[in-house]
């Protein structure tokens, strides 16, 4: 094995002739991107729109944390940054009256102890911003760069009154850079939308930029209800991939899903097709078909077990990885295909950290990819239903969202599609972002987020796993570098999240 560095990306060779695993650290000249904030302010729905109580279910009330992307642009000399704000904040306007929840505030019931979306037209943040710098200048886009934060902020600047209003529950942002490029980067909480929400909803925003009186791209179905519990409800399944967490006494209202703030490293680990395509060769077994998803993330568990803490001879910790899984064909009767609300659950696949260092690959592989399958429709109530008598929130060691087959990339704006689309680090270290190239070669990336010693050793079980499976590999010469189709990307029911 062969071992490359050149400058941020690290290149891991299998072969004389096969480049491996790139590994894609942040550009510590790009921690500020020398923002000047030109706008910040408050859009309200086109027309008026009803004030009422909107239901949230209970997997809704657990997903209380905000979810920052941003999508980057190139040049288009018919739309320059001001005339593409001026097109952005008409279509939010348009948008917001049938989505009229996203422009309302949360609210607890105090009755109930249930969070509720009060639609009050208060309206989401709109923010323009400009950078100094170039989008040659920033470089791969890749980078999970800090500056990149100040493309999606979550609270409102200027002179706004000092209460929810400064804070709504999304914000749309535009940022120019110098080239005339720019930036679209949206903070939303998790509340309003999952991951195909998003996509719906980043469609119908992307319908309404254009001249004209155009459709929506996407009729969204906003009844939660259909996800409501059963009465009474009938936990008839254990569910130890949910906890029920100490409160203190008087807390009212669902438990937030968050993790301590400390400081960490990002790094985007990308898997080509050519990777890939070597992971499902140590994967293979007769009776069970591999995606490309499964065996990705079966790779990152393994690292993420064996680099956790100071201690890492502790061999009989268990360590339980989540695997985000949609719903809305696994219901009976499916839900709705345009249900817009987290129709989303979490697949969990426990193993002792001693077992998953020496077991044969394909067998974890098989673990992961069997996890899913649990979520029946008779499952998925019932984790409902547990949810309803346990203010509980998910329990794992590590969650992987996947967005491969989301395809924000793909959202067609008067504009042009996006030039690179994906999440923005943060400070959650306990899940890892799964999405494609926006180039369409078939990669598979990866957004770590963790402490730096932690980090040096999930870098170092993920190299070993390619070096020292190299000589064993069947994989010999030069392997096969079809494209990967988006629906092979995540076959086996695979995850669909923000």
């Amino acid at each position: 094995m062969q071992l490359q560095i050149i400058q941020q990306h690290q290149n891991y060779q299998i072969s004389d002739s096969i480049e491996m695993a790139n590994i894609i650290s942040s550009n510590p000249a790009m921690q500020d991107l020398k923002i000047t904030f030109k706008e910040s302010s408050l859009v309200l729905p086109l027309q008026q729109t009803e004030k009422k109580s909107f239901f949230l279910s209970n997997i809704d009330q657990i997903l209380n944390y905000r979810i920052p992307t941003v999508s980057f642009f190139s040049a288009n000399p018919d739309y320059p940054p001001q005339l593409v704000s001026e097109r952005l904040k008409l279509a939010l306007q348009k948008v917001l009256v049938p989505y009229d929840f996203i422009a309302g505030r949360f609210k607890l019931n105090q009755e109930t102890g249930r969070l509720e979306i009060d639609c009050n037209s208060a309206g989401v943040g709109f923010v323009v911003a400009s950078s100094e710098f170039s989008l040659a200048e920033i470089g791969d886009l890749l980078s999970p760069n800090l500056g990149f934060q100040q493309l999606a902020v979550h609270t409102l600047t200027d002179n706004l009154a000092p209460n929810d209003h400064a804070n709504p529950p999304l914000i749309l942002q535009v940022t120019s850079f110098k080239c005339g490029g720019f930036a679209i980067g949206m903070s939303v909480n998790h509340i309003l939308l999952d991951g195909l929400s998003a996509k719906a909803f980043s469609q119908n925003l992307a319908s309404q930029a254009f001249e004209g009186d155009k459709p929506f791209a996407v009729i969204p179905f906003f009844d939660r209800r259909l996800m409501s519990a059963r009465s009474p409800p009938l936990v008839a399944f254990t569910h130890p991939e949910f906890f029920k967490p100490d409160l203190p006494t008087g807390t009212s209202g669902p438990p937030v899903f968050d993790c301590n703030k400390e400081e960490l490293e990002f790094k985007v680990f990308k898997l080509t097709p050519t990777d890939i395509n070597f992971l499902k060769e140590k994967a293979k077994r007769p009776e069970t078909r591999i995606s490309s998803f499964n065996a990705a993330a079966t790779l990152i568990w393994q690292c993420k077990a064996l680099s956790y803490g100071e201690n890492q001879k502790d061999e009989e910790r268990v360590s339980t990885l989540l695997n985000v899984v949609d719903l809305r064909s696994r219901l009976s009767p499916p839900l709705p295909d345009p249900y817009c609300g987290n129709a989303i659950l979490v697949a969990y696949t426990s193993e002792k950290c001693r077992n998953l260092e020496k077991m044969p690959f394909s067998e974890l592989v098989k673990m992961v990819a069997e996890s899913p399958a649990r979520v029946s429709d008779e499952y998925a109530r019932s984790v409902i239903d547990w949810l309803e008598i346990n203010r509980g929130l998910p329990c794992g060691e590590y969650m992987v969202s996947s967005w491969l087959r989301l395809g924000f990339e793909e959202v067609v704006f008067p504009w042009g599609k996006p030039q690179h689309s994906g999440p923005v680090v943060n400070h959650r270290k306990d899940i890892c972002w799964i999405f494609p190239s926006s180039n369409n070669d078939g990669a598979i990336n990866a957004l770590v987020s963790l402490p730096a010693k932690e980090m040096e050793r999930f870098e170092s079980h993920f190299c070993n796993f390619f070096t020292s499976t190299n000589n064993s590999s069947s994989v010999s010469g030069e392997p096969t570098t079809t494209t990967i189709s988006p629906d092979e990307l995540v076959a086996q029911g695979l995850t669909t999240a923000v």
